[in-house]
């Protein structure tokens, strides 16, 4: 710890109290509000088909659901992990705490999973889980008809209920999505202390950069899935898709720019720190990265699509590259927010710096493992539970 500390005394500008020169949120932290924007945008994504009845998306109904699952189940991790001691965390149900923002996101979480996605995923895959049952042979044979309950009810009145369901969670599931990562962003917000965190934008910001990776990253999963089937890609489901990804960054853009002018109207006596703090300490990840790599080049690609009339192997190169780099820009945010808002000093006088760790529990591989595991869990979801049919072939009839 010590050795640590001597090594960041250098890159510590101006005047700073001495529990401010190690930051205490590191990029677990960081990737925690990722992930779980990510579960998010995707479940918003997979209502458009169900309660929007946007029947263009549907390819991508199935997997946005299961991306959202998969993305879900590693939310807690890097909170439990951060906290160090997950085996405890239990108690929270136990012994809830209202007046804690943190315990009750434990039932926030609880609720999406338990109620929402884990419901709908049930309800959409019943029948193919009975039918897929009587098909195969063990062990997924086994697997398919306890997953469906031991249901074996497919006549017209059980499929009639099991739609009605779907959109009625689906129709729950929308403000639960939003209660989720708007929570995310409430906990930044509400810290009045902080200047970099405290804004009534925050829970809102965060909820529509949220909604943007979610899109992004099922987009991005359909455009490396489907070839990897040997099918051929959607181009009307992907340019629906990328439309409504558009909208969501405009209106992202449009928020974090109101937020921004916000910030500079008051003027008040944190801006010159704060300005110091952007112009200095996160130039590299706001400016460069969040702002023109994560949101104006990727707003640039989809104008310039929408304008001119590309053939479909040059949309697909634009979209890739595209959701490719909104979600640098998105994880930049994060970034940006997470360990800029401990940069700077409550002295408004001075900056710290971020030194991040390879190894150990704040470092950068366990950090990564926690952002590839939600794939690995994906790819055996999409085993057990195949988001266009076993053979892919509904993919195309859709």
């Amino acid at each position: 710890m010590t050795q640590k500390l001597y090594e960041l005394l250098p890159q510590i500008g101006g005047y700073i109290y001495p529990n401010e020169i190690e930051i205490h949120w590191g990029l677990l932290i960081v990737v925690y509000p990722y992930v779980t924007g990510i579960v998010a945008g995707a479940f918003i994504l997979a209502s458009l088909v169900k309660v929007f009845n946007v029947k263009e998306v549907e390819p991508l109904y199935r997997l946005s659901l299961l991306t959202a699952l998969a993305f879900l189940l590693v939310a807690p991790l890097p909170l439990l992990s951060h906290l160090g001691h997950p085996l405890r965390s239990y108690e929270m149900f136990l012994t809830p705490q209202t007046s804690s923002a943190m315990a009750m996101f434990g039932f926030v979480y609880a609720w999406y999973l338990m109620v929402v996605l884990l419901v709908e995923i049930w309800f959409v895959y019943r029948k193919d889980l009975i039918i897929w049952a009587e098909e195969e042979k063990p062990p997924m044979r086994w697997i398919h008809r306890a997953l469906s309950l031991f249901s074996r009810d497919v006549s017209e009145k059980a499929l009639e209920f099991d739609a009605k369901a779907l959109k009625f969670i689906t129709i729950i599931g929308i403000p639960s999505a939003f209660l989720l990562h708007g929570y995310v962003g409430f906990i930044f917000g509400s810290i009045k202390a902080n200047p970099w965190w405290s804004s009534v934008l925050m829970p809102i910001v965060f909820l529509f950069s949220a909604i943007v990776s979610g899109v992004a990253i099922v987009i991005f999963l359909y455009m490396i899935i489907i070839p990897l089937l040997g099918k051929t890609i959607d181009m009307e489901c992907l340019d629906k898709a990328a439309s409504f990804l558009f909208y969501a960054v405009i209106v992202d853009f449009s928020l974090e720019l109101l937020d921004f002018i916000h910030r500079i109207y008051e003027s008040e006596e944190s801006i010159k720190i704060l300005s110091e703090l952007v112009m200095n300490k996160l130039f590299l990840s706001l400016v460069i990265m969040q702002v023109l790599l994560g949101m104006l080049v990727p707003l640039g690609i989809m104008v310039i699509i929408k304008v001119f009339d590309f053939k479909d192997e040059l949309r697909k190169l634009l979209y890739f590259v595209t959701v490719i780099l909104i979600q640098i820009g998105i994880f930049s945010t994060r970034w940006n927010v997470v360990i800029g808002g401990q940069m700077f000093s409550k002295s408004f006088r001075g900056l710290t710096t971020y030194k991040m760790d390879i190894t150990g529990l704040e470092g950068l591989l366990y950090s990564l493992a926690l952002l590839i595991l939600p794939f690995v869990i994906l790819a055996i979801l999409l085993k057990i539970l195949p988001a266009w049919g076993k053979s892919g072939e509904e993919a195309l009839e859709s």
